[in-house]
């Protein structure tokens, strides 16, 4: 890496250049810096993470319960085996796992913890990034650093890290026990033997219910609206079975290879055949539950499966939990907190100790930083995708979003490894820097997640926009994104730009400021 000092600047103002730099230190920022060590081993890099740890989404979230949302051989990456006994895991394995792969690939000294990247401006001349960082100084005193990078991967994750969502809750200031949100659990809240009310039916609430009934006097999860469940075991015996016979990389290959087929075909039967998806997910709930318990009321949403994600119930855990008593169903809408609970519109009241407001996420493009190309700011809602990595009109930028119907490593380790495709293919034609060219006028443009999910509702006037058809459009398809990411074509809809020449000797290099 160089660091350079501009004529003029103190050494705080010290610029590092590296030819990558990585923002985010999760399963993207970490697949990102794993496959450049090893696909483009000349090329310097470094991770800029805001927080003071790796592993994103699993060190952020501590709540009670907190696991996968789908299988860890999937999840897991391509280059290094899920070696653990679960196939559904635990949040501590989870990041336990991203430390051992950090050290494995030595990329952790790369990392430079505490600082958020705020801003990115790409200028031609000098065919770099610009990017400004806020770090936090151990007085709590913020402080400005600079980098310059050729290519800006940006794997911050979908959602805002500081604030999750929740709606407004009338009354809440007269109730008087704990309003928490499990996207910033207390270390300290202490529910034994408390009446708990989890409002939501996401995973979260889906994971959280089953572990907060082990100690609480009774739990009750409160929807508006009912959630597609589906019960699976938490170990996968096949792979069991395969790792008994087979060496651990051929047995993980083999296993990851069948749950990918697996999500895939059942995607596709889900929107294929809506309506027989929807009633053996309703046997599926049915079968798990006593007799007699109103399905339909609780179990059986009204759009079709996969209009949003379905919802993983590991061996069963929440369907027990119920069947037990430790923890209940209401399917009704709040009127207003009270002092000793929750006061719904069906007329009927909630006692609690502690309200979970397990409602959801807010989404941000790109951790929310500012983007400029040649002094043009870049509106992410304005911009459409490419190969739903990049952004059409930016160069040599690439993000990392995972799929909604499959688990979330499978899109970022492709996109790493494109990523890499494109940096050898530059190096060997002599190019800076590469552009995506937006699909044409008259084209017609859709949201690039096409989930009906209240989260993705929020935010959809605020993401970028995607064409209707390859390489502008997102296909929810991991084989015909292997196809295409892998040994597709790699210059399709993009152009190349060779090194500008350098400026004259003395000539000053302008620096975008920093902003007020």
């Amino acid at each position: 890496m160089e660091a350079t000092v501009a004529a003029g600047e103190t050494t705080e103002e010290l610029v590092e250049h590296v030819d990558v730099l990585i923002v985010g230190a999760g399963i993207s920022g970490i697949s990102a810096a794993c496959h450049l060590r090893e696909l483009c081993p000349s090329k310097s890099f470094a991770i800029l993470e805001a927080r003071d740890a790796i592993g994103g989404t699993w060190d952020l979230f501590r709540y009670p319960g907190i696991r996968s949302d789908s299988d860890m051989f999937t999840l897991g990456f391509s280059f290094r085996p899920w070696e653990e006994q679960e196939a559904i895991a635990p949040g501590p394995k989870i990041l336990d796992y991203l430390e051992a792969t950090a050290a494995e690939h030595d990329i952790r000294d790369e990392i430079r913890f505490d600082h958020r990247v705020v801003r990115a401006a790409w200028a031609s001349e000098d065919a770099l990034w610009h990017v400004e960082a806020v770090r936090g100084g151990p007085d709590g005193v913020a402080g400005a650093r600079r980098f310059t990078c050729r290519w800006l991967s940006g794997c911050t994750g979908y959602f805002r890290y500081d604030e999750g969502y929740t709606p407004e809750l009338p009354g809440v200031d007269r109730f008087g026990g704990e309003v928490v949100h499990p996207q910033h659990w207390p270390g300290d809240l202490d529910h034994e033997g408390k009446r708990v009310v989890v409002i939501g039916s996401g995973a979260t609430a889906v994971t959280l219910i089953p572990a907060l009934s082990e100690r609480a006097a009774k739990v009750t999860m409160l929807q508006r609206s009912p959630t597609y469940l589906i019960a699976l075991p938490g170990e996968d015996r096949i792979a069991v079975a395969l790792r008994r016979r087979l060496p651990a990389r051929l047995a993980y290959a083999l296993t990851r290879a069948k749950n990918i087929a697996l999500q895939m075909l059942s995607y596709r039967f889900s929107r294929r055949f809506p309506k027989l998806t929807r009633r053996l997910l309703r046997r599926g709930v049915s079968d798990n539950l006593p007799p007699g318990y109103d399905v339909d009321t609780h179990f059986n949403p009204s759009y079709d499966p996969w209009d949003q994600r379905l919802c993983l119930d590991p061996d069963g855990d929440l369907f027990r939990a119920i069947s037990s008593g430790r923890a209940e169903v209401v399917t009704d809408r709040i009127e207003s907190f009270t002092e000793a609970g929750i006061r719904l519109e069906s007329g009927a009241e909630l006692e609690a100790d502690i309200v979970v407001t397990a409602t959801g996420l807010q989404l941000l493009f790109l951790g929310g930083i500012e983007l400029e190309v040649d002094g043009r700011p870049i509106d992410p809602a304005a911009a459409v995708t490419y190969k739903a990595m990049m952004l059409c009109g930016v160069p040599n930028l690439s993000f990392s979003v995972g799929y909604t119907n499959a688990s979330w490593t499978l899109k970022c380790d492709l996109v790493a490894r494109y990523v890499c495709r494109l940096l050898n293919h530059m190096d060997a034609g002599g190019y800076a820097y590469c552009t995506p060219r937006p699909p044409g006028p008259g084209v017609e443009l859709s949201p690039v997640i096409d989930l009906d999910a209240g989260y993705v509702r929020r935010a959809v006037d605020r993401l970028p926009r995607q064409g209707a058809r390859a390489p502008w459009r997102l296909r929810q398809n991991y084989p015909y994104d292997v196809a295409m990411l892998r040994w597709g074509s790699i210059d399709d809809g993009v152009d190349f730009a060779v090194a500008p020449r350098p400026a004259p000797p003395g000539a000053a290099r302008p620096t975008p400021p920093l902003p007020a």
